[in-house]
């Protein structure tokens, strides 16, 4: 039995350095938390230290003429009965060793497992991990959110309750949803474009903008829709301006447009809507980029539906980013149960989340996220 004693940070560093040394069959056999001295009793760093253990050698079945053979871990427990037969005089210790190798398959089986793409986690954090999982949670953000929490575990000699294990758990994905919604934006915003495939409810959050700019904020805005494929968008812009008193115009072309933006040249922002045709085609985005000709203090929105696919968002996002997307504005909040596919889409992209919409109803379901919102959203707190 070969034992060694190791110390790291945290117990998954000290897991990863064991596995590397003394490989999956090792076994832990102790861990304790150890602090170093410091320098005059201040500036202390708290460790793991693990005691772990490997048998390089595991009991072996003995022969008749008495040489030890290192026993095959594949070997046949059919084969191991039929030596019964022919040396009954040594069937306690052939049963022993038949057990010992069960037993041994048996825990490399448990490593196996542990190893894989699904970790296994003590009973108090394996709730949350399960939560986060139920939640559309990435399992690679699901590891790196449960390592301080593990850390806590074992270092707290496992007194922690899961409510603490989740306000590790929470503050993590706090301070990414903080770094979400921080956006400086800009000072001379004049023009703002919402983009987004077809379905995810462009012209209605374009108009409760609107609303909440002319109603909320006193703003003298004016609408431009691009939005020709779909006569059912521009007659529903068309509704939407009527009733909060806006002046709208229809651009069919990229004079049509230019006309538009002289037009409404004194107003204090103008909200364009753009078509919702299929994003996976490179030429609707270098139609765009053509038509509209941007300026440097425009605000470029993507509209997403979090009803869509994890993979569908992610090649959406990936596509309209060429067009330097300034924010994100999540659509369909009510319509779904499960977030997780937020936290996996900021970590991958690093995007700005300006606003979430959770309804028909303008001007009213559309808010800027708080960084606990999110939070709630993505945990699956409803409260």
């Amino acid at each position: 039995m070969k034992v060694k004693k190791y110390t790291a940070p945290t117990m998954p560093e000290a897991m990863k350095t064991v596995r590397k040394e003394l490989g999956d069959s090792a076994v832990i056999l102790n861990s304790k938390e150890k602090r170093t001295k410091g320098f005059l009793g201040l500036f202390k760093k708290k460790n793991i230290e693990v005691v772990a253990a490997v048998d390089p050698t595991p009991v072996k079945p003995s022969t008749q003429e008495g040489d030890i053979k290192e026993p095959n871990l594949n070997f046949k427990l059919n084969k191991q009965s039929s030596l019964n037969l022919h040396q009954p005089q040594q069937q306690s210790s052939v049963t022993t060793d038949q057990d010992l190798l069960k037993e041994i398959r048996e825990l490399r089986e448990s490593l196996m497992q542990s190893s894989s793409s699904t970790t296994s986690y003590p009973a108090p954090l394996e709730a949350v991990a399960k939560q986060l999982h139920e939640e559309g949670v990435a399992e690679t953000h699901v590891h790196q959110l449960m390592e301080p929490a593990m850390s806590e575990y074992y270092t707290s000699d496992k007194q922690a309750d899961e409510a603490d294990y989740w306000e590790i758990v929470k503050r993590q994905i706090t301070e990414d949803m903080q770094e979400a919604i921080e956006y400086e934006q800009k000072q001379s915003v004049k023009k703002v474009f919402l983009f987004g495939p077809t379905g995810v409810g462009k012209t209605t959050t374009l108009a409760k903008l609107a609303a909440d700019a002319s109603i909320n904020r006193g703003l003298d805005v004016a609408l431009i829709t691009l939005d020709t494929y779909r006569i059912a968008a521009v007659e529903q812009l068309k509704t939407y301006a009527k009733i909060l008193d806006l002046p709208v115009e229809v651009a069919y072309n990229q004079d049509d447009f230019v006309k538009a933006k002289e037009q409404f040249a004194d107003k204090d922002l103008i909200l364009i809507d753009t078509a919702g045709r299929n994003f996976r085609h490179d030429q609707y985005i270098d139609e765009v980029k053509q038509f509209v000709q941007f300026e440097d203090d425009d605000e470029l929105f993507v509209v997403l539906s979090l009803t869509a696919k994890e993979q569908d968002i992610d090649d959406i996002y990936t596509r309209f980013h060429d067009l330097y997307i300034s924010q994100v504005i999540f659509t369909k909040l009510d319509e779904t149960k499960h977030f997780g596919s937020i936290l996996n889409l900021w970590r991958k992209h690093q995007f700005k989340i300006a606003y979430l919409t959770n309804g028909q109803d303008v001007p009213d379901d559309i808010e800027r996220p708080s960084a606990q919102q999110m939070t709630d959203l993505i945990v699956g707190d409803r409260t």
